[in-house]
């Protein structure tokens, strides 16, 4: 086991942890909440014992994945979904996903594992994936200890209350209010820079905001490196080559990071990508851009090369704040409203903090430089001190269960399924007006279940076997199943079907020309199935709406089975490529989690051939985390 000096938080809840406790830890971003994970990590290989450690989103299990195991070697392994490495691994990294699943469908699996980290646990409010956090709590085997990582939230007591409650065990909570690299806030405003926010006035005229101004400033005070956050792809890139006619490296820096970025490419496979290609100009300025449109492994270059401090500063989307360790002297954001699923809206104060507190590098800056560009015509002086200086928001449950949860549970629990509800973080913080309503909502997906043949007499039929597996596609895929469509499908039919149930156009997307005739033909059964599902929705009040199949990358996914090249499949969407990526290996996770349902031999085998003409050249995470 490593040994190293613990701050005053850090050391509390490692004391807590060696008691056997289960832990809760609030923080800043980049106060050292990692420090405490990997204590668990080398106390239970030291004892042969298993850990689960999950993450909100694939990129950081990714990143988790290379750094644990350039320490911890062959002890680590990864499950997400479209990778799967090492899976039986004492220490194995998930997706809170597929840590949910196994909780629910196969806990049996969980035996040997003692621990369980959630890291960026505050993600339990998200609108859209927070319930499967909230159910991974619930459901949690009774011999799991638990060390859940949050940024800073006030309720963090409730919280902790509340697992005590359903688990009938103690957990510890510690908090820490101060970064171990303090912050210090300025704004630019009129093109001019102002270390207090009461010192900007109000004025008929002002001259505009430029980032060159202030990337200048930033510059002469020796405050690079900066991360300089933006709420748009084009945006990042646009910043970025307005910014070329600067060179932040000496001839000898610029040297070493064209060779380094040369080495990169030729690695990762990237020699001839135009995207590589064009970034090249502004690297050797030590200038990039990353954001989840591009390829991942060019993500993944443009990560390294800021990690070896010749980067001097990068254009990038929020993504980059959320658990990746990827330090800087300064930040800038860009502005103070972000688009939070269905409006624009000022940042949460504790999103605010989430990506300023990349700035200060520990044992490296006494003090990490913020600042906000401020635009009077779009935000007010008071809502920028909401944002920066008002209280971080509370956690609050976001608790709709799925149909697939429903499922599980049915199978279990059959009707004192509703005995359930009450243990979650929902009931736990809302009134009962709110709590007859989710227990209405749920009653009304078990009895459309029921209506669609998922469940009959009191068991699941093969259908609702089905159903139970495919999270957040199961009326649209159950459906398919039902109807016999699946076992009618060829490999490029089934590849078209996964990517179009997972894909979410963009307003205003371009819809391909050109469709087999055998994708025509599934999108027209798709498409009935689903109006037909969302009317059966809307009667029941049942909300969200299933998810529906939109088949704009069919044409591209058609090709792809063909065996056409990455950069020509292209030609038939207008998605940018890291995202046409992530769709499809959406599309393998979903292939994957159908082939562990009920289906005939003679399915299974199409599908094992449509997963691997899938799963080859960019398309391949295991590929580029092997070789990264």
């Amino acid at each position: 086991m490593s040994f190293m000096i613990y701050d005053r938080f850090q050391e509390e809840a490692i004391r807590w942890i060696n008691e056997g406790h289960s832990v809760i830890v609030s923080a800043p971003t980049g106060a050292g909440k990692t420090a405490i994970a990997e204590h668990v990590i080398e106390t239970c290989i030291a004892e042969r014992r298993g850990v689960i450690y999950t993450a909100p989103i694939k990129a950081l299990s990714n990143q988790k994945y290379r750094d644990f195991h350039k320490k911890y070697h062959d002890t680590i392994g990864i499950l997400t979904g479209d990778v799967s490495i090492n899976a039986d691994a004492p220490v194995l990294i998930m997706t809170t996903e597929i840590f949910r699943n196994k909780v629910l469908d196969k806990p049996e699996e969980l035996g040997k594992y003692s621990w369980i980290i959630f890291d960026e646990v505050h993600y339990i409010d998200n609108p859209e994936r927070g319930t499967v956090w909230e159910e991974s709590l619930i459901f949690l085997p009774e011999h799991m200890n638990i060390l859940a990582l949050s940024a800073t939230i006030p309720n963090i007591g409730q919280f902790a209350q509340w697992i005590e409650s359903i688990h009938k065990k103690a957990v510890k909570v510690v908090i820490e209010t101060d970064r171990p690299v303090p912050l210090h806030f300025a704004y630019q405003c009129h093109n001019q820079v102002f270390d207090n926010l009461n010192n900007i006035r109000r004025t008929k005229s002002y001259k505009a905001n430029t980032t060159n101004g202030l990337i200048k400033h930033v510059r002469e005070k020796d405050e690079l490196p900066c991360i300089y956050f933006v709420f748009g792809r084009k945006r990042a890139e646009y910043l970025a080559n307005e910014l070329y006619n600067f060179n932040f490296l000496t001839s000898h820096e610029q040297a070493e990071i064209t060779n380094m970025y040369d080495g990169l490419l030729e690695r990762f496979g990237l020699k001839n990508d135009k995207s590589a290609v064009r970034m090249q100009p502004l690297v050797e300025r030590g200038i990039a851009f990353h954001h989840a449109g591009m390829l991942p492994t060019l993500k993944e270059v443009i990560e390294r090369l800021f990690t070896s401090r010749l980067l001097k500063v990068i254009f990038t989307t929020e993504t980059f704040a959320l658990g990746i360790n990827m330090p800087s002297r300064s930040v800038i954001f860009d502005e103070l409203r972000k688009f939070y699923g269905t409006y624009v809206r000022n940042l949460k104060t504790r999103d605010f903090y989430q990506m300023a507190g990349r700035a200060g590098r520990r044992g490296i800056d006494s003090e990490g430089f913020v600042y906000t560009r401020i635009n009077l015509g779009r935000t007010k002086l008071d809502e920028v001190r909401t944002v920066i200086y008002g209280k971080p928001e509370d956690v609050r449950s976001q608790f709709n269960a799925s149909y697939a949860t429903i499922l599980n549970l049915y199978e279990k629990y059959q009707e004192d399924l509703f005995k359930i509800y009450p243990l979650s973080l929902h009931y736990f913080q809302t009134k009962a007006q709110q709590q007859s309503e989710a227990t209405r909502l749920m009653g009304a997906k078990l009895k459309l279940l029921k209506e669609y043949g998922c469940i009959i007499d009191g068991a699941l039929t093969m259908k609702g076997h089905f159903a139970k597996s495919v999270y957040g596609y199961e009326l649209l895929l159950a459906e398919l199943y039902g109807q016999g469509v699946f076992e009618e499908l060829d490999e490029i039919s089934l590849g078209v079907i996964a990517v179009s149930a997972v894909f979410e156009p963009r307003k205003n997307q371009r819809f391909p020309s050109g469709l087999s005739k055998n994708t025509l033909e599934v999108k027209s059964i798709s498409e009935k199935i689903y109006f037909e599902t969302r009317r059966k929705e809307s009667r029941a009040r049942i909300y969200p709406f299933s998810k529906m199949p939109y088949f704009h990358l069919a044409k591209a996914m058609e090709c792809w089975l063909n065996g056409m090249a990455f950069q020509k499949i292209l030609q038939f969407t207008d998605t940018d490529e890291g995202e046409l990526i992530r769709y499809f290996r959406m599309a393998v996770q979903i292939l994957r989690e159908i082939k562990d349902t009920p289906i005939s031999p003679e399915l299974k085998t199409r599908i094992s051939k449509a997963l691997h003409y899938i799963s080859r050249d960019v398309i391949d995470a295991e590929k580029q985390l092997r070789e990264g």
